[in-house]
C-alpha cells in the first residue's frame, strides 16, 4: 500500500518536471542575415556606423506550455562582441576606433544579464526589459535593455533594441580621424539583432 501510494505522488512530479523542461530552455545564436550588432554615432562632418555579424549570444527562454508562441520570461541572456570584428567602410576611423576602445587589451564587447521582466505581449510580439552589465573597454556599467522578441514559425526567436550609451562612461575618448578633421561625438548607439534557435 505504502508503494501504491509513493508510485501515485511520484507521477505527477515526474510529469511536471518534463513539463517545466519543456517550458524552459537554452537557445544560442542560428547562422542567419538578419543577425547583426552595430555602433553608431555622429561626427563632426558625418554619421558613422560599424557592424558586426560575428558574435555569440545565449539567451534561455522560458514559454508558456499551453502556447508555445507566447514569452512567458527571459531567464538569462548574454553576448560577446570582438570589437575587430566591428567595421565601417572608413580604415581610418575603423583602426582608431579599435585604438579608442583598447581592443589590444580588451578584446570583447561584453553584456551579463541580472534580471529581466516581461513588459509586453501581443500578437506574438513580447517587450522584455533586461537589466545587465555592459562591458566596454574594460569598463563595466549597468544599462536597462529594451529587447523586442519574436517567437516565428519555425520556433526561432528574433530578438532586437537599441541602446544609446555616451563613450566618457566607460573611460573611452572619442576618436577621430583625417588628421583630426572628422572628430566623433561623445554619444553613441548599440544596435541588435539576434536570432535564437533551440
Amino acid at each position: 500500500m505504502k508503494k501504491y501510494l509513493t508510485a501515485i505522488i511520484m507521477i505527477p512530479l515526474l510529469f511536471g518536471a518534463v513539463y517545466f523542461a519543456k517550458a524552459q530552455s537554452m537557445y544560442s545564436i542560428t547562422p542567419s542575415k538578419s543577425n547583426e550588432m552595430k555602433l553608431s554615432g555622429t561626427s563632426s562632418l558625418h554619421d558613422w556606423e560599424m557592424e558586426s555579424k560575428t558574435f555569440t549570444s545565449e539567451a534561455e527562454f522560458c514559454m508558456t506550455p499551453e502556447l508555445s508562441t507566447h514569452l512567458s520570461a527571459l531567464k538569462s541572456l548574454s553576448f560577446t562582441l570582438p570589437v575587430v570584428d566591428l567595421k565601417g567602410d572608413k580604415s581610418g576611423l575603423n583602426n582608431n576606433a579599435y585604438e579608442a576602445l583598447h581592443s589590444d587589451k580588451y578584446k570583447n564587447i561584453g553584456y551579463t544579464q541580472v534580471s529581466a521582466i516581461v513588459f509586453e505581449e501581443k500578437l506574438g510580439k513580447t517587450t522584455i526589459k533586461s537589466t545587465g552589465n555592459l562591458t566596454i573597454a574594460g569598463t563595466t556599467k549597468e544599462v536597462v535593455l529594451d529587447v523586442l522578441c519574436i517567437v516565428n514559425p519555425d520556433a526561432t526567436i528574433t530578438c532586437s533594441g537599441s541602446q544609446k550609451l555616451q563613450m566618457s562612461d566607460y573611460k573611452v575618448v572619442p576618436p577621430s580621424f583625417m588628421f583630426g578633421a572628422m572628430k566623433t561625438g561623445n554619444d553613441i548607439a548599440l544596435d541588435f539583432t539576434v536570432v535564437y534557435k533551440q
